[in-house]
């Protein structure tokens, strides 16, 4: 396979391609309907619009082009350099905000879209980014007229799309994983809402109906009565507790004694609602301050930075270390891991974090604000069968998370050697003949 080489610039003015940014929208033009208007956070493995600012849909004349289409590769281009999205036919439609620049196929006989995607993921265009965005001693950022200026290595069409089908097959494995994780966690957090908050089990029996979905031994579990208590009603035989006394905050952090030789990271911009999605590796020498926390299999941790941006994951593999703006609790027994992680980044939970962060630029709240967390505490019976029943959804999680790794690592390796022909592409199958009649 060979590639000839163009100027991004060439393929712009070829009406090939298109290289865009976002629009710079005053505060006083966005509400809380219409479009979200997407920032660098919003970009992460993929879109995250929830909570994000809206462009009303009536204003839309204003900003252009700067809406994304079906195509579109989204690079953050400030601050956060080098996240990546594509944007599907499913992605809701949002406005680009300046943080992020838009690579748009024009013609996609000359640039398929999804091949686009990939050699933005690829060696050439990030070794042109590393080198740019530290032109300056500002903050990291790529402007508009470099990324204009690039090199880029084209295939003839066919060969763009064989290489976009055969990795675009993994990243769909990926994404099929996430949605159904996904799925998983909200059918846990349901059956959490309705246990320990909505008490609908009790308020079933108190109506001499049986519980929805649940059989005689898990119903018989729960009281037939509701009693008052100094912080509102609770199911009879209940008690109202935080989360320190089920679970253990911050238990170990590394020392200048005890740490070890090389640590695997996780931060607070590498975490997001229930996943670790990005770790980094250091030498304990090169390794970054924060980098102190202790992390085990059936820890949660919570991000005390920001606490409204949801940086909070189940832990489910040895050998992590977390930053010290993390909360770590470690539930007092295996069977309260689900319970613990549930109620720790239940909504409710997170914004009573988030109304109680303070400081300007950074606001935060401190560890012990976390542990302090109020949650209502069942009988250990109770807790034992909602760990039964979710603590299994939590590890498929878990494994689904680990699979997702391996398949990204093993797309990151055959990019390059795809992208430069060092690897052939497989051979598509034959599609089969159809069958000839039988005659007698």
């Amino acid at each position: 396979m060979r590639s000839r080489q163009f100027l991004t610039g060439e393929l712009i003015k070829a009406g090939a391609l298109e290289i865009g940014d976002g629009y710079r929208a005053k505060n006083s033009e966005l509400s809380n309907d219409g479009l979200p208007f997407a920032r660098a956070g919003n970009i992460q493995d993929g879109f995250q619009f929830d909570g994000a600012d809206r462009f009303p849909i009536d204003e839309l004349k204003r900003v252009g082009r700067k809406v994304s289409l079906p195509g579109d590769v989204v690079f953050t281009s400030k601050g956060t350099v080098g996240r990546f999205a594509f944007v599907g036919p499913e992605t809701e439609q949002f406005v680009y905000s300046p943080q992020l620049c838009f690579w748009r196929s024009i013609d996609v006989d000359v640039i398929d879209p999804r091949y686009l995607f990939f050699w933005m993921r690829g060696s050439e265009f990030a070794n042109q980014v590393d080198y740019l965005q530290h032109q300056t001693d500002m903050a990291a950022y790529v402007s508009l007229k470099d990324q204009r200026q690039m090199r880029m290595s084209l295939p003839e069409i066919d060969v763009q799309r064989d290489i976009a089908r055969t990795l675009g097959s993994i990243d769909d494995k990926i994404a099929n994983n996430r949605v159904l994780a996904a799925d998983l966690e909200t059918m846990a957090r349901t059956i959490f809402k309705s246990w320990f908050v909505d008490f609908d089990p009790v308020k079933a029996k108190m109506e001499g109906r049986a519980p929805a979905g649940m059989d005689a031994d898990t119903a018989a579990m729960f009281p037939d009565t509701l009693v008052e208590s100094e912080l509102g009603v609770i199911p009879e035989g209940w008690k109202f507790g935080t989360l320190a006394s089920k679970s253990d905050l911050n238990p170990e952090s590394w020392t200048a004694r005890n740490h070890p030789d090389s640590i695997l990271y996780a931060d607070l911009a590498g975490t997001d609602r229930g996943q670790i999605v990005e770790t980094k590796a250091f030498d304990w020498a090169d390794a970054p301050s924060r980098a102190r926390r202790v992390l085990r299999p059936g820890d949660t941790i919570v991000g005390t930075v920001r606490p409204g941006n949801r940086a909070y994951s189940y832990v489910g593999v040895d050998d992590l270390t977390g930053s010290t703006g993390f909360a770590v609790l470690r539930p007092h027994a295996p069977s309260l891991r689900s319970f613990i992680y549930h109620a720790a980044t239940a909504d409710e939970a997170i914004d009573r974090l988030a109304n109680l962060a303070d400081g300007a630029a950074y606001p935060a709240v401190r560890p012990d604000v976390v542990a302090a967390t109020p949650v209502v505490v069942a009988p250990d019976s109770v807790i034992d069968g909602f760990a039964k029943i979710t603590q299994p959804l939590l590890d498929w999680m878990v494994a689904s998370h680990a699979e997702n790794t391996k398949l990204a690592q093993l797309r990151d390796t055959l990019l390059p050697r795809l992208i430069s022909g060092k690897l052939p592409l497989p051979v598509a199958p034959p599609e089969a003949e159809p069958p000839t009649k039988r005659t007698s």
